[in-house]
């Protein structure tokens, strides 16, 4: 199509914006040092200041030596073999050592890229962490003094990714592109917001370049989520808005809970008048005599709580009971429906009911075996009741635990 014509001219626009936005793409993995300056020697900010100048000038040095030495050679890219690839392929020849070190470094630069989000998301999870826009286990270091968390979530993310792109770069370089210069644009508008609000030595000169930034990155995310839409970025720009309402109602949260337990609003409450402790037993053994022990100590009160399932069986314990409980109470609950939380419930609301300040303090035997696997061949009768009582209120739940032998 000529160029001279209004459609050659839109033609040529686009054609020039896209290259523009494919080049600044071509570009991106220095935004890995803005988020890590905490992590260089002191003076910290003037080191990554020199990392981040050297990153550019290497990066533009590259870019526009490979593009003259393409364009000088016409090379065209090719499904069979990268640009780099055949670049190398003229200057050094197919069989040259030099041709196979190319290679090589290619392999090592890719592995490092690859690894850029690895050492970055964590730390960057962390700070938002901190400021309570995600969850806290993200600001937590692991014994190897790493995010242990945000690399195990972004490994799993990336895999999922992985999966549902079958591999493709192509495919999946859109999603990364929209999502970088998101981040580019938004960092680059609240360096602006900054600037206009605390001001500082020469702000207007760096609003001014900060906000040239934002409109420059502004303008590649759009181009690129126009023409990359179909290709997958379309993704990218669902998630975005709902990533940011997501950390919106988690910082929501915190705040509501912070609210909740500041000390500042809390008013002095009395000791509730009366105070029951049941032990929950569904056995006559040696893991429930040190239960019916703790409960002694804590009150004088205690009582047991069985719930029949079967007559017979309950008749044993019983018999059991008087032997080796005397003195404490034993409240046996009928069952018809062999539901051992909703007899319990039912139990727990009725004694709520009579005493509405009453605290209830729930002791529940359980005995550990010595091999983790071993908690599969028995009933988790006491985590069951452990989550049906969670949400309760003045109903406390004390676990105490008999270790079997070897």
């Amino acid at each position: 199509m000529a160029t001279g014509t209004p459609g050659g001219q839109q033609l040529t626009l686009f054609l020039a914006l896209r290259a523009f936005a494919s080049g600044c793409v071509a570009l991106t993995g220095i935004e890995a040092v803005s988020n890590g300056v905490s992590a260089f020697r002191p003076p910290e900010a003037r080191n990554a200041r020199q990392v981040l100048v050297m990153l550019g000038v290497v990066l533009i040095a590259l870019f526009v030596g490979i593009t003259v030495l393409a364009n000088a050679f016409g090379l065209v890219p090719a499904e069979q073999e990268t640009i780099n690839s055949q670049l190398a392929r003229r200057v050094f020849g197919g069989d040259s050592l030099l041709y196979y070190l190319v290679q090589a470094m290619t392999t090592l630069i890719l592995v490092l890229a690859a690894n850029t989000s690895f050492a970055d998301f964590p730390r960057l999870a962390s700070f938002m962490a901190r400021d309570r826009f995600m969850p806290r286990q993200f600001a937590n270091r692991g014994d190897r003094l790493a995010f242990s968390n945000g690399i195990i979530s972004l490994a799993l993310l990336s895999a999922v990714l992985l999966v549902i792109f079958r591999a493709e770069t192509h495919a999946l370089i859109p999603l990364y592109a929209v999502g970088v210069f998101t981040s580019f644009t938004l960092s680059q508008a609240g360096m602006v917001r900054y600037w206009l609000r605390e001001g500082g030595p020469q702000w207007p000169i760096r609003s001014t370049l900060n906000g040239a930034g934002a409109l420059a990155t502004g303008i590649v995310t759009l181009i690129i989520a126009t023409t990359k839409l179909t290709h997958g970025a379309w993704m990218v720009v669902l998630l975005i808005p709902c990533l940011v309402l997501l950390f919106v109602a988690i910082r929501r949260h915190y705040d509501r809970v912070a609210r909740q337990l500041s000390i500042e609003r809390a008013q002095p409450e009395p000791p509730p008048p009366t105070h029951i402790v049941l032990v929950l037993v569904g056995d006559v053994h040696r893991g429930v005599l040190p239960a019916l022990r703790y409960a002694r100590l804590i009150s004088s009160c205690a009582r047991g709580v069985y719930v029949e399932l079967d007559p017979e069986a309950s008749r044993r314990l019983e018999d059991r009971w008087a032997r080796w409980a005397s003195g404490v109470p034993l409240v046996v609950l009928r069952s018809p429906y062999r539901s051992v939380l909703g007899a319990l419930l039912e139990y727990l609301e009725d004694l709520q009911r009579q005493a509405p300040h009453l605290l209830i303090t729930i002791i529940l035997p359980e005995f550990v075996p010595r091999r983790w696997w071993h908690h599969l061949l028995h009933n988790q009768t006491a985590l069951l009741v452990k989550a049906a009582l969670l949400f309760r209120r003045d109903v406390v739940v004390v676990n105490v635990p008999f270790h079997l032998e070897a």
